[in-house]
């Protein structure tokens, strides 16, 4: 396969799955009520804090895929947050009728975003945790 091709399939997924988390993100610091509230709706415990730190790390992780940095380990941070979405909002079987069916479609549907971050993460560098060079993008680490 043309190693161009790839590269740039590869980069839009990266930019794509990036974009998935960090407009999230910055949707829960225009709207941070209403998120909170969706959290509470779900029996989730401490839903102010958790919401303010889901915001971060979906800007912050988010903005690590699209440009790049870290991509292994943001990948593999963001599979473990999904599984904890999944759990925690996505519990179809809490529900019945057409709230049911919409949570076990989030939930199907993260589980096809968890499996493009571990192909993402399965195919990144690693890449050693320093403080040296921390903010250069994976390529010229």
């Amino acid at each position: 396969m043309d190693e161009t091709k790839t590269n740039g399939a590869t980069l839009a997924g990266r930019a794509l799955l990036g974009l998935y988390f960090l407009v999230p993100g910055i949707m829960k610091f225009l709207a941070p009520n209403m998120h909170v509230a969706l959290m509470e709706h779900h029996g989730v415990g401490f839903a102010p804090p958790l919401m303010w730190f889901a915001a971060v790390v979906n800007v912050a992780g988010g903005l690590a895929l699209i440009t790049g940095r870290h991509v292994r380990l943001v990948a593999v941070g963001f599979v473990i947050y999904i599984l904890l979405v999944n759990a925690l909002l996505h519990d179809f079987w809490n529900f019945d009728g057409i709230e049911g069916a919409h949570e076990m479609q989030n939930f199907i549907k993260n589980l096809g975003i968890l499996a493009g971050l571990l192909v993402l993460a399965g195919t990144s560098k690693p890449r050693a945790i320093s403080l040296t060079n921390w903010w250069k993008s994976d390529r010229a680490a």
